[in-house]
């Protein structure tokens, strides 16, 4: 079943959970076709990209293996990144770069599936366009809003990490965390978020802007990244 699939992602060039799944496709070496999906033009609510994410989101990632003599052509469509990152790891766990520690380390895994909760679930969705959107009638300033959340999700994230660091976010290899914070990295400097208050973030961050996979994945390098932002 890890044979040779034809991989597609929706993806937005500035969506944090898109970025996710470019980086690790890029660790796991796993070319990919890109189809675009521009959030500001409200494209993930219309039909092309409903009928494959019906939570009207972005990315979908979509695997069509080769027929088998069995069962036949198998697709496989997952709409989450989290799961999507497991599924990959699980799926291509000999090739390209694991996303998660050994089997055998049960609290380095459970750290890192922490981590890149904190991130997941606490940080991103409160702080998307979906959210953003329908708090703005409040009056609530919307930078101001972002970067109190992004504060507190990464000093949550900077007191764990503290502690499981090496030159990444749990040891001195990349795991599904690092995959999560760099894009939100990405994200809390749009908002003026000073990462000189979260030293272990902003030191892993650098380590990961040098890695290959992570400059192929960024915002500014993608095929929708509007000419005035590429670098």
């Amino acid at each position: 079943m890890t044979t040779n699939p034809k991989v597609t992602l929706y993806t937005y060039f500035r969506s944090s959970c898109s970025a996710r799944l470019r980086i690790a496709l890029a660790l796991k070496s796993i070319t990919y076709t890109p189809i675009h999906i521009n959030l500001l033009k409200g494209e993930q609510s219309g039909p092309e990209n409903k009928a494959v994410n019906p939570s009207a989101t972005v990315p979908t990632l979509i695997l069509e293996f080769p027929s088998d003599s069995d069962t036949g052509p198998k697709t496989v469509t997952i709409t989450q990144s989290l799961a999507a990152l497991e599924y990959l790891e699980e799926t291509f766990s000999n090739q390209g770069a694991s996303l998660l520690p050994p089997s055998s380390d049960h609290e380095a895994r459970a750290i890192v599936r922490t981590l890149s909760s904190i991130i997941a679930c606490d940080i991103q969705p409160v702080t998307n366009l979906r959210i953003l959107k329908r708090v703005a009638p409040f009056g609530v300033d919307r930078a101001a809003w972002s970067k109190d959340l992004i504060e507190d999700g990464f000093a949550a994230y900077e007191a764990i990490a503290e502690h499981s660091a090496g030159v990444f976010s749990v040891g001195d290899a990349i795991s599904m965390a690092d995959v999560c914070l760099i894009p939100a990295v990405w994200g809390a400097e749009r908002c003026g978020v000073d990462l000189g208050k979260y030293p272990t973030i902003k030191r892993v961050a650098e380590a990961l802007e040098k890695e290959a996979a992570v400059k192929e994945g960024h915002w500014t390098t993608q095929g929708d990244t509007p000419d005035e932002f590429r670098t």
